[in-house]
């Protein structure tokens, strides 16, 4: 008997959940906890971006394509977290490239079959996370190619949004204005490959202006007034636009490359606020098509939203502050907040399962 579609997607989910874990060690390593080794801390940062994000979102584009061969994209980049952890950085490189090169091939497939903006900025995107993913294989530090892959969840998401924009009364004004907001993220993701100093102002004007549009345009506006997991989802995507706000301001002025308690700030207000909100937003409805299971809304799905703002506000008072012992608590309420969630997450699959 052939296996269920299920049990084909389960082990790339779960490699992309092996290296989310991984990527949270390193990062609570880097903050100074007693965990990881220097090579797994210094693959922080690929580990979350390419081996987890790349790999989830690479399965989701497969199952929504249709056709075997894009399931390459997840394989390619599962296989490079695991060569991220097992420390050998060039394969993993390799593997992520080859991984996001078939992402791209997805979204223009995409893009021949419908032709939408909200298409076209999908793959664009997929091209900033290939293109840093070259950079990054060709010798960058990944502290310098980080815009490019801030560069392919933003706009990914921004795509996503502006698909769901069409479910609101025609506006004339509603893709002109993003022009201007397109722009100014690509120019951030363009001049961080050039190694100009300005990538990260023009990449947080960019997402300032991204908040605003979508605070504009989003169908939040409308579905915050409904209940169970229609607001929930809105509840969520609304605190990550706050947190897309933050970042961009924090971003202002900001080197490439950089480091401190400023660009903590600023980073992990857009990866861990404003990503993870939309990570705890759309699992419940991603992870039915992807893994075909029940994922029903319960009252306690806020809780690990809660404790994830909670503990970035932390985070962010210890940054600021430059406070360390309070900077590392916050680190590591963040991924308690994230363990917590696909807990949350898997005991709500398996209630669901049970008869009766």
């Amino acid at each position: 008997m052939p296996a269920s579609p299920t049990m084909r997607r389960l082990p790339l989910l779960a490699a992309g959940g092996v290296s989310l874990i991984a990527g949270m060690i390193a990062g609570e390593g880097r903050l100074g906890w007693p965990v990881g080794s220097g090579d797994l801390m210094a693959a922080h940062g690929p580990l979350m971006v390419c081996g987890f994000f790349g790999t989830v979102i690479g399965l989701e584009r497969a199952v929504a394509l249709g056709k075997p061969w894009g399931y390459m994209a997840p394989a390619a980049t599962a296989l490079g977290g695991i060569a991220l952890m097992a420390g050998f950085f060039q394969a993993g490189a390799l593997a992520q490239s080859l991984g996001s090169l078939v992402f791209v091939l997805m979204s223009l497939a995409v893009l021949v079959r419908q032709r939408e903006v909200f298409t076209a900025v999908l793959s664009l995107g997929g091209a900033c996370w290939l293109i840093g993913n070259l950079l990054w294989l060709a010798g960058a530090p990944p502290s310098e190619v980080v815009p490019l892959w801030a560069g392919f969840l933003v706009l990914t998401i921004a795509g996503e949004r502006l698909e769901l924009s069409r479910f609101l009364p025609p506006w004339r004004w509603r893709t002109p204005t993003l022009l201007p907001v397109l722009a100014l993220l690509l120019a951030g993701c363009g001049t961080a490959a050039a190694g100009m100093a300005a990538a990260w102002t023009l990449f947080g004007l960019g997402l300032v202006l991204l908040t605003l549009w979508c605070l504009r345009n989003d169908v939040v506006r409308r579905t915050i007034r409904q209940p169970g997991l229609t607001r929930y989802v809105a509840v969520c995507l609304l605190s990550g636009y706050g947190w897309a706000a933050v970042s961009g301001l924090l971003m202002l002025g900001l080197g490439l490359g950089e480091g401190g308690p400023r660009a903590d700030a600023a980073l992990h207000s857009l990866f861990v606020g404003f990503v993870f909100a939309m990570v705890f937003g759309h699992a419940p409805v991603i992870l039915p098509a992807v893994l075909r299971v029940a994922v029903p809304y319960r009252p306690w799905f806020y809780g690990p939203l809660i404790l994830l703002h909670a503990s970035l506000i932390l985070r962010l008072a210890g940054d600021l502050a430059d406070l360390h012992a309070v900077r590392q608590w916050g680190g590591l309420a963040n991924a308690a907040a994230i363990v917590v969630f696909i807990l949350t997450m898997l005991a709500t699959v398996i209630r669901a399962r049970k008869p009766g």
